[in-house]
């Protein structure tokens, strides 16, 4: 089964500001569902069923306080000329943090063999983009600053992710939450 170490957008306010944003902006891509916005903190892949019981065992033994992200600016990968993703960033301080969290994952998965192939960059999809589109910069400009809001980031999620003709379908396997 197919799976990835997430934090799920649940912000109704961000959601809103997200959602308008998807529906103003002038671009040939496929909006994220506004369930499924989230941000991946590592990315597992095709998993055995018994691995996944060691992954749930490791994660489990993390800790973490909880704390806000402030959801702003945008961006595109691998670069605006040549989108295949448009991406709402973080603030300084809440980027930081989620990029604490991510090594906190990865130092767990590790001894079971996952790595990460990049650096994590904290980051919520937004946009899908199949074709090529040509370049986006000048609408990406006009919203550089958009600020969307406050997530409060509480608990991590193991999901399991299933490919559909319609796009992904998530569920959840285990919810690890902040210490309080």
């Amino acid at each position: 089964m197919r799976v990835f170490v997430a934090i799920e957008i649940t912000n109704n306010e961000v959601i809103n500001s997200i959602k308008k944003f998807q529906e103003n902006i002038n671009i040939d891509a496929k909006p994220v569902e506004l369930t499924n916005l989230h941000f991946t903190l590592q990315f597992l892949g095709e998993i055995s069923k018994e691995m996944i019981q060691k992954i749930i065992q490791s994660l489990q033994t993390i800790e973490f306080l909880s704390f806000n992200v402030n959801l702003k600016g945008i961006g595109a990968f691998p670069k605006p000329k040549f989108p295949r993703v448009v991406w709402i960033g973080t603030d300084d301080n809440g980027g930081n943090m989620l990029i604490q969290l991510s090594k906190k994952v990865e130092k767990m998965l590790e001894p079971l063999g996952f790595f990460s192939d990049k650096p994590f960059k904290p980051h919520i999809t937004v946009f899908r983009i199949k074709k090529k589109i040509g370049d986006i910069s000048g609408e990406l400009e006009g919203n550089k600053m958009v600020n969307f809001g406050i997530q409060n980031v509480s608990n991590i999620k193991l999901k399991k992710s299933v490919l559909s003709p319609n796009g992904p379908i998530y569920s959840d396997l285990l919810e690890i939450r902040a210490k309080k």
